[in-house]
């Protein structure tokens, strides 16, 4: 701090007001840290006092954030110590050696300290004056004959060993060496041993210790040797002195184990499917969690042995996982298996999750090696539905029907017979919803693998190929054109009447607004919301709706590449002839006024055949949009868009109307202005005049009008009111919907100047 603020004040003014605003703030979060810092700190106290004043709303909100944090706290730790665990393991094994070494260089330079003792007491009995001779020999009378005795009592100890040993009786060869090292350090702290007797002891001793370790070493490798037996015998090694060896025999113990089980269910001809897996599952992480509990109960949690465990673990998990990939995910994966490739991993990790109580996380060392087969089936699936489907849409008659029997609609868990409950598509949409729903679950029972984004990409590139053959299938589709010229052509059956091609349209809209949305959310996570009648029902999670909300958006993108070229098709089989001549000419509407005799007022033919057209499409979208209106409503907006902006659009037809050598007369901007009107008319009667088709006709009427006016005529002055057109619009769809009485006419009904309310019943 007196650094930072020497430093402050060897700078600029101008230069030094941001780091005073920094320094301030860095003493305000030390300031505030000293709470934490404080021995007398107690959180509970500390809790009690931030939330007293916060609503139970506010506390929840509270919890569950610090939840969610301490989980990714734990993921991120996760992470972090499988991302460095091969080094942490490399500086354990160093350090254990190290340990080794160090235990090596004490007891040299014991064995030297004692020869160098030795030495110095053989210098100070030769250098003893002649005059102690006597007590001199005395005394080593009596080293001999203590040396005597120790020898006896070694070759009786021997002995005893020996037949302990031959007999295996471990805890009582145990015993009796620690006794000898007990009698033997006694003696030698009595000093009544020469510093040579007591090494030569030590290394007898040494000697049986070792051997019993040997004998010990031996048992563990035998098969029989296991649970209780192969515990205590690791345990006897380790108090031998041995701990390393005794570890890394018992997971050798257990390597071995697990090698002879899988042999045995090799033999026994288990090697595909569920049962396969299970079986191998069980019983290789049967092993891990019996090595684990050896291990902890021996050694308890010693950072050697421990990281020797998991790196024992690890190794034979990636065994295992290779072993399933080679026989059951790579054939599944090559041949699109999704779903046996899917049940397989859900074995596996459920087994694996077991292991986790016991601190070993394995989970990842297997998704690691299953993920990219199951990326691989996932890909192959979707290629096979997109195949599939294409080749059913070749003998598809585009007729709407309920679920067959053996289809599950919706994702159901059952088959179905005919049930007015259930969507009703053509055969090929049935099969593409079905073959996505069965993915879609497929792909939701792996969360762990977080497959849910590369699934959802998925869903939408075949359902934008299935959409490709629903657009092949309308008659005279540019990109059906383009496609039979090209080498990827793909060739489907063709929609050739209304209600066929509507039934395009019928397929494309249900499977994008109810039947791929209703199966995505298996894909999304899921949260508990109550409603106002204290119910709780799953919804999207808040972070997940954004990303929802534009897959769905996409989604209706492609349905609308479909209903344009729909709306396209047939606006161009009103304009155009099969000649290829153009039925909405300017001449139709130029030539009105070089005829002598007032023209009898209805709208012109080509809008009659719109009105038909929208009327015979309106009724079929009635039968196959059931609970859809708004579908049914927006194309019959955007058809009559297409014809009335394609009008707006011609230049031909108004360079004609505008700058041509015969201009447009009070007649032609007549039946201009009423055919407008007839379509406004019953687009609205319809529900399916928008502000934009409305917009667009105001323009062009506008448009029609200033090009009277250039020839100086007051159009308004030679066109009726606009009552009129209504009324005589109003005569024209009754007259073609076959629903005009004219029982009683008294009058001309298309005079500008007749009344037409007697006229209609």
């Amino acid at each position: 701090m007196d650094s930072a603020l020497s430093s402050f004040s060897r700078g600029s003014f101008s230069s030094s007001i941001g780091d005073s605003a920094e320094l301030e703030a860095n003493v305000t979060l030390s300031d505030k840290l000293k709470i934490f810092k404080a021995s007398k700190f107690d959180p509970d106290a500390y809790v009690t006092s931030k939330c007293q004043n916060m609503t139970e709303k506010e506390i929840k909100h509270l919890v569950a954030y610090l939840v969610d944090l301490k989980k990714a706290s734990a993921e991120e730790m996760r992470i972090s110590v499988y991302a460095n665990y091969s080094a942490f393991i490399r500086t354990s094994k160093e350090i254990s050696d190290l340990e080794g070494e160090l235990l090596s260089m004490r007891n040299l330079l014991s064995t030297q300290a004692a020869l160098v003792e030795s030495l110095a007491e053989g210098v100070r009995i030769d250098s003893l004056s002649s005059g102690d001779e006597d007590s001199t020999a005395e005394n080593m009378s009596n080293e001999n004959r203590e040396l005597t005795k120790i020898e006896d009592w070694l070759a009786e100890f021997l002995d005893t060993l020996e037949v302990l040993l031959a007999e295996r009786r471990v805890d009582e060869a145990m015993a009796a060496l620690d006794e000898g090292e007990n009698i033997v350090e006694e003696a030698n702290n009595k000093q009544t041993l020469s510093p040579a007797a007591f090494l030569s002891l030590q290394a007898a001793i040494a000697g049986q210790r070792q051997k019993l370790a040997d004998q010990l070493a031996e048992t563990m490798l035998q098969p029989s040797a296991r649970g209780i037996e192969l515990r205590s015998t690791v345990q006897a090694l380790k108090k031998l002195g041995d701990g390393p060896r005794a570890h890394m025999l018992m997971l050798s113990s257990h390597k071995q184990k697990l090698l002879n089980n899988m042999q045995c269910l090799r033999s026994a001809s288990i090697t595909c499917g569920g049962g396969y897996t299970a079986a191998l599952s069980h019983v290789v992480f049967r092993t891990i969690a019996q090595a684990a509990s050896d291990s902890l109960a021996v050694f308890n949690e010693e950072p050697a042995y421990a990281s020797e465990l998991v790196t024992w673990a690890v190794k034979h998990s990636q065994v295992f996982a290779n072993l399933l990939k080679r026989h059951i995910l790579a054939p599944s994966a090559a041949s699109g298996g999704l779903r046996l490739a899917a049940e397989c991993v859900q074995i596996c990790l459920g087994h694996c999750y077991l292991l986790e109580a016991r601190g070993l996380a394995l989970s990842p060392v297997l998704l690691r090696i299953f993920r990219p087969y199951i990326e691989q089936a996932l890909s192959t699936n979707l290629k096979r539905i997109e195949q599939n489907s294409a080749a059913l849409a070749v003998t598809d008659d585009w007729f709407l029907l309920y679920s067959p029997v053996g289809i599950r609609p919706m994702g159901s868990g059952m088959s179905l017979g005919v049930n007015a409950s259930q969507p009703k598509l053509s055969s090929s949409a049935h099969r593409f919803n079905s073959m996505v729903q069965e993915l879609v679950e497929d792909v939701a029972s792996l969360e762990s693998l977080q497959l849910d984004g590369q699934a959802l990409e998925g869903i939408l590139q075949v359902f934008n190929s299935y959409v490709g053959l629903l657009v092949n299938a309308m008659p005279g589709s540019m990109e059906n054109e383009e496609n039979l010229e090209g080498s990827g052509s793909r060739i489907v059956r063709l929609a050739e009447t209304e209600a066929q091609q509507t039934a395009l349209l019928a397929n494309a809209s249900l499977l994008a607004d109810e039947l791929l949305p209703r199966a995505a959310l298996k894909l999304f996570p899921l949260v508990q919301q109550t409603n106002n009648n204290k119910m709780e029902t799953p919804k999207i999670a808040p972070n997940r709706m954004p990303e929802q909300r534009e897959w769905k958006k996409r989604l209706q993108r492609l349905v609308d590449r479909l209903r344009d070229s729909f709306c396209r098709q047939h606006a161009l089989d009103l304009i155009f002839t099969e000649e290829g001549e153009t039925r909405l000419s300017p001449q139709m509407y130029l030539s009105m006024d070089g005829n002598v005799e007032e023209p009898e007022w209805f709208p012109s033919p080509i809008f009659h055949e719109l009105f038909a057209k929208l009327t015979r499409i309106a009724s079929i979208s009635t039968d196959m949009f059931v609970g859809r209106e708004r579908f049914a409503t927006v194309l019959l907006m955007r058809l009559t868009e297409t014809v009335i902006l394609w009008l707006s659009d011609d230049q031909n037809f108004w360079g004609e109307i505008e700058q041509g050598p015969q201009p447009l007369g009070p007649l032609g901007l007549q039946q201009f202005y009423l055919d407008m009107e007839f379509v406004m008319l019953f687009a609205s009667q319809g529900r399916y005049l928008s502000r934009h088709l409305n917009q667009v006709i105001k323009d062009i009427i506008a448009r029609a009008i200033d090009a009277v006016a250039a020839t100086g005529l007051d159009p308004f002055r030679v066109l009726p009111e606009d009552d009129w057109f209504v009324e005589v619009a109003q005569i024209a769809i009754k007259m073609l919907t076959g629903k005009a009485n004219f029982g009683n006419l008294d009058g001309d009904v298309t005079s500008p100047t007749a009344s037409v309310s007697d006229t209609l019943y």
